[in-house]
């Protein structure tokens, strides 16, 4: 709960900051300010262990503005994310183990400077190919026409350590996200949206919601403890249903806590206005706009604003969406946007990404075995789910379909509660002692409905074998 006070307050802080922030005209200026404040919020939290994101930050700059831009990114990806490593096991090498919120900041960090990495190695390649190109062009032969170099990408290309000082020390997000990247960084210096974009009327928006989740998280974390479900009484006492069914509190409390974080730290974005952009540029979470909008520079005023950029959760459609696999998409959209940006999308093995993914997913969440038991076992549920979807689901209509969906519903969230308590539990041992309570049920059970599935799937195929060959046959007599 210390944590959590001093998150708050330093979270309070930014929003605050950020009516003052916003209004700053000079660019120099805003920077200064900007990264000022988010090291006193860095040092705040992390104290000494400050050290380490200062560390990070100064070799990952002289890897991306120095070393081979062809492979700089990663190179900075191994860097980053090994140091995360180290960071977290400092406690073996009899280091004092960093404050629960320097983690976070660190793994902030570890997206920020890895997708700079990213960023400038594509603005690299496209330069080196336009380039390509006009020497084609020259020799009179035939070219692909290519985009000229954005004014983004060649900021990309001249950066110093100072700029990329202050994109990875600014306030905002310094604490815990939302990752963005180095253009919506820049594009809120630079442009003028973010003055012109209603911010006090977004952030109280957010802000009118964040107290019921508050509210029910501390009521059913009081009712339903998490260390509850670690003590003797637990497992002696309580019957196999209530220990099975103890997931459902757990999970309830997690997504309560976790939207009250990650909005407010939405809000802090909000209210500087970073991720401010023209409705009509067709904003998405952690990319920013997906058309191009400095035609509308110039008539900033005429347009309405919003700030899907920043935005890393939507918890309406979490809650009701019918499916596992619908909701995963709703959660975190930021960080999902760089592992698919980063990760998915680079991996070469098509056939091994998601694993890949959800496995640097899990790395970058922690070192705790209950991160790789919850993250790695999704992929294991979602086939099931897909295929009882095609087989039950999706022909279905009027009454039969709503009541599918309402089961489809149920065991989505007992899925994510089961798989989330891994996550809570954190070591194997009281994740395999509480899974050894309940005898495994829920493993045991998708896997006899991903075979009974199968078989069904198989049968309603040959069924249609027959019916096609018995239809041929009748109109050939």
């Amino acid at each position: 709960m210390t944590d959590d006070i001093i998150y708050l307050v330093l979270l309070g802080s930014c929003i605050g900051f950020g009516q003052f922030y916003r209004k700053i005209q000079n660019h120099d200026e805003k920077k200064w300010i900007g990264t000022a404040f988010g090291l006193l919020v860095v040092v705040m939290a992390s104290g000494l262990h400050s050290v380490h994101m200062l560390f990070s930050y100064l070799v990952s700059a002289l890897i991306i503005i120095y070393f081979n831009r062809k492979k700089c990114h990663l190179i900075t990806f191994g860097f980053m994310f090994g140091y995360l490593f180290f960071f977290r096991s400092v406690t073996y090498l009899g280091f004092q183990a960093p404050p629960g919120h320097s983690n976070m900041i660190q793994m902030i960090l570890t997206l920020k400077l890895v997708g700079l990495a990213f960023e400038v190695n594509a603005a690299h390649l496209k330069s080196i190919g336009i380039g390509q190109a006009k020497k084609n062009d020259g020799q009179g032969g035939e070219t692909k026409e290519m985009e000229a170099l954005t004014e983004n990408e060649k900021a990309l290309l001249k950066l110093d350590m100072l700029e990329v000082f202050h994109y990875s020390f600014n306030y905002v997000g310094v604490l815990t996200g939302p990752y963005f990247t180095y253009k919506t960084y820049r594009d809120a210096i630079y442009l003028p949206f973010s003055a012109k974009a209603n911010c006090i009327e977004s952030t109280l928006e957010k802000l009118k919601v964040i107290p019921l989740y508050a509210g029910l998280f501390l009521l059913v974390s009081y009712i339903w403890p998490l260390n509850y479900a670690t003590s003797t009484e637990f497992y002696e006492e309580r019957s196999f249903v209530y220990r099975l069914m103890y997931v459902w509190p757990t999970f309830f409390i997690f997504r309560m806590r976790i939207y009250t974080g990650i909005m407010l730290s939405e809000c802090v974005c909000t209210m500087a206005g970073l991720g401010a952009y023209p409705k009509a540029c067709g904003n998405k979470s952690g990319h920013g706009p997906s058309l191009d909008c400095s035609s509308m520079i110039s008539n900033a005023d005429d347009h309405e604003y919003d700030f899907e950029t920043v935005r890393n959760i939507d918890v309406i459609n979490t809650e009701k969406c019918w499916t596992f696999r619908e909701a995963m998409k709703y959660w975190n959209m930021c960080v999902q946007y760089w592992m698919a940006m980063y990760v998915y999308k680079r991996f070469p093995s098509k056939k091994y990404r998601t694993m890949a993914t959800l496995a640097v997913s899990a790395i970058w969440h922690g070192a705790y075995a209950g991160y790789y038991f919850c993250i790695c076992a999704a992929p294991f549920y979602l086939p099931i789910e897909d295929l009882y979807v095609k087989l039950f689901i999706k022909d279905a209509t009027g009454t039969k379909r709503q009541v599918l969906n309402v089961i489809c519903w149920i065991s989505k969230f007992f899925a994510f509660s089961y798989m989330g308590i891994a996550f809570l539990l954190l070591t194997i041992e009281k994740i395999w002692f509480y899974y050894g309570s309940v005898y495994h049920i829920a493993y045991i059970m998708w896997a006899v409905m991903y075979g009974v599935g199968v078989l069904i799937a198989k049968d309603r195929k040959a069924k249609a074998k027959r019916a096609e060959r018995a239809t041929q046959s009748s109109g050939e007599k």
